[in-house]
């Protein structure tokens, strides 16, 4: 449209140059004036154009959020650092930071609480401890409840995770909703991860909570009812960009006094715990795998709870260590306590960087995040989020 305006006028122009009627000198400068004006203006144009196709492709490139916790070498966060105190490198390939949050911003938590029958025994310390963490919430911080729930028939079939209280900083709602808990037949750990991802995490966080999102799980981490597996739910945390807090609970002891004898009225294993023992093996392996718990001998169901254990270990120490989180021990009261308290202190101490990534290939592939300091104190220990797995064209 704007070249063929200019061709109209450039013709037009040509055409009076040719008349042989003379034109005032005014109006020939007139119309040239108005060629090149009109001329510049689609110039601008195009290059307005550029930019904003430029602008478009920034914004659908995903801003990496790295939620990282810097602390002393005695485990104190360390405040008041600055983006200048941080290198951020993408598979070894440095990038720009383009936001940087400080500790001033306020967090939204998941605390995922397991109700399940092997925790029975734990619940009002569950109950408590929760009410700890709830407490030492500051204003703007919000916090949201998941523990597990059955149905009335009995069967661990019927277990299946809750949420008890949405995102909120209403802490009395959030201590109403703890009296709610109760405790489960069955397991169902990594459904509950995802209802993290699915339901509460859902949409994009405000800008105040950008990269200051976490969960923090108090559980044994076995799971039993589960219908989806941990390499599922693990992908869906790392990809929201949540940092990841483990209050390990040990309820081995308790688990394992119920699996021992006469199988009619011994605790059996979920036929999900059984094919997570027998596939750690591996494909090739050639243990003989049994599906029928009366078939077990007592040594047999030890193995196979010591085995199920060292998984949920595993893939607690892991999930943490990949997000930028930690686990910890929940035995004791005081330990609980302690743990939550630390917990909240990091969450609420934590700073959080954003960047473009420089590799725009909508691949699938995971990518290696490294976060260096500079100008810290001797002996900092910065823990962050390890990676990410980027978008995939359609």
């Amino acid at each position: 449209m704007f070249k063929a305006s200019i061709l109209r006028l450039k013709l037009f122009s040509t055409e009076l140059n040719k008349s042989r009627f003379p034109l005032p000198l005014n109006f020939a400068f007139f119309i040239r004036a108005l060629t090149i004006l009109v001329a510049l203006n689609f110039a601008a144009g195009v290059y307005s154009q550029d930019v904003t196709d430029e602008k478009e492709i920034r914004i659908d490139t995903a801003l990496v959020e790295v939620p990282l916790i810097v602390t002393t070498k005695d485990g104190r966060p360390l405040t008041g650092l600055k983006k200048e105190n941080f290198l951020l490198f993408e598979d070894g390939k440095q990038q720009e930071i383009a936001n940087f949050s400080t500790t001033s911003e306020p967090f939204e938590v998941v605390l995922l609480l397991d109700t399940s029958g092997s925790t029975f025994a734990e619940l009002s310390k569950i109950r408590r401890a929760a009410k700890e963490f709830i407490d030492r919430l500051r204003a703007g911080d919000k916090v949201a409840l998941i523990a597990f729930s059955a149905s009335n028939t009995g069967r661990s079939s019927d277990t299946f995770s809750i949420i008890l209280s949405p995102l909120t900083s209403d802490r009395s709602a959030l201590y109403q909703a703890l009296e709610r808990l109760t405790t489960s037949y069955g397991t169902p750990y990594y459904d509950s991860l995802l209802k993290v991802t699915e339901e509460v995490f859902n949409k994009p966080a405000e800008r105040q909570f950008k990269g200051r999102r976490a969960l923090v799980a108090m559980t044994d981490g076995v799971d039993s009812t589960s219908k989806s597996d941990f390499d599922l739910a693990s992908e869906q945390i790392l990809r929201a960009g949540l940092s990841v807090y483990f209050l390990r609970i040990d309820s081995r002891d308790y688990f394992e006094e119920n699996l021992l004898g006469d199988c009619t009225v011994a605790k059996h294993f979920s036929d999900s715990q059984l094919k997570r023992f027998y596939d750690s093996f591996g494909k090739g392996s050639r243990i003989e795998r049994k599906t029928n718990f009366c078939q077990l001998g007592d040594f047999e169901r030890l193995e196979i709870s010591k085995r199920l254990y060292e998984i949920a270990d595993n893939e607690m120490e892991r999930l943490a260590a990949a997000s930028g989180g930690k686990v910890f021990e929940a035995g004791t009261d005081s330990e609980v306590l302690r743990a939550f308290g630390q917990i909240a202190q990091e969450i609420g101490s934590r700073y959080a960087i954003g960047y473009y990534s420089n590799n725009t290939a909508q691949d699938g592939s995971y990518r290696k995040i490294t976060v260096k300091g500079r100008n810290l104190p001797a002996g900092a220990i910065i823990r962050a989020r390890e990676g990410y797995i980027a978008p995939k064209s359609q």
